[in-house]
């Protein structure tokens, strides 16, 4: 087994969050399986406490609806913006910052000012916009949280190819006469894909929670359940449902947690430093 493979499997850290991922994949997965009746429809008397009917562990809504069934299928959703609005903010900044590192100069100069114009506006405000603008559904909210999440990978990028461009290895690249594409993408990407990778895992987790605000405020999926629109569905009822809410938020914590610890112990492994210290 590789060393930061295995490192990062003993990490305690990176234990803890898969598992819990795992378990939040696997309810996404098999959601129509273990719960078939469509989570919209009623299923019991609405109010329905948990834990008092074993065929409604956590209990119903104010309508009736399964919550554990709900959660199921919230993951699906979650998981789905998470990891797809992850990939789009990935892309986009590791080319932005690909580019300006590389090439330096007026290029820099240009791709950084488009950065900072994207950096200065409120995240979460540009997110609710887009997403009104392109009407609410789950493809545009994977666009609105791929667009305002990339500057930040774009600075790592730069970063990291302003720094690599210079080392023996890519001048060695130029005199065997490969081209910048395949300087930029054979060479220094690779290399700089550490960081991206731990980055990126902690972009998950932001990309779950403003999903779920965004929900939250009724501009989700109106057709897709969530666990933003099952917090927000249980702010009127809190009192007399509390489970309503306390469910969802609590699985929004633990998916939020687990990505962080996950994140944190692939930065543990991946950073050299930090694996220089682990090894003396």
């Amino acid at each position: 087994m590789n060393a930061s493979l295995r490192r990062f499997l003993t990490n305690p850290k990176a234990v803890v969050g898969l598992v819990i991922l795992m378990l939040v994949v696997l309810a996404a997965i098999f959601a129509p399986v273990i719960f078939p009746r469509n989570p919209w429809q009623m299923a019991s008397r609405p109010f329905l406490p948990p834990f008092q009917d074993a065929k409604f562990w956590l209990g119903t809504d104010m309508l009736g609806r399964d919550i554990l069934a709900g959660l199921a299928y919230g993951a699906q959703i979650s998981l789905i913006v998470g990891v797809a609005s992850t990939v789009v903010a990935v892309v986009v900044g590791v080319l932005f910052g690909a580019l300006a590192g590389y090439y330096g100069g007026f290029v820099d100069d240009a791709l950084m000012r488009v950065t900072e114009f994207f950096q200065t506006i409120p995240t979460f405000v540009f997110a609710l916009l887009l997403v009104a603008i392109l009407s609410p559904s789950v493809m545009s909210i994977i666009i609105a949280i791929g667009v305002v999440s990339w500057p930040p990978v774009a600075r790592l990028v730069r970063s990291e190819f302003a720094s690599l461009r210079s080392r023996d290895f890519v001048k060695a690249a130029v005199v065997l006469g490969q081209s910048n594409r395949q300087i930029i993408f054979s060479q220094i990407l690779p290399n700089t894909m550490s960081p991206v990778i731990a980055m990126a895992s902690l972009m998950v987790a932001s990309a779950i929670l403003t999903e779920a605000a965004i929900s939250f405020l009724g501009l989700g999926d109106p057709n897709m359940m969530s666990w933003g629109y099952m917090v927000g569905a249980a702010r009127t009822v809190i009192r007399q449902a509390w489970w309503m809410s306390f469910f969802p938020g609590i699985v929004i914590l633990l998916v939020v947690l687990a990505l962080n610890l996950v994140g944190e112990a692939l930065n543990d492994v991946l950073n050299p430093r930090l694996a220089r210290k682990g090894r003396q």
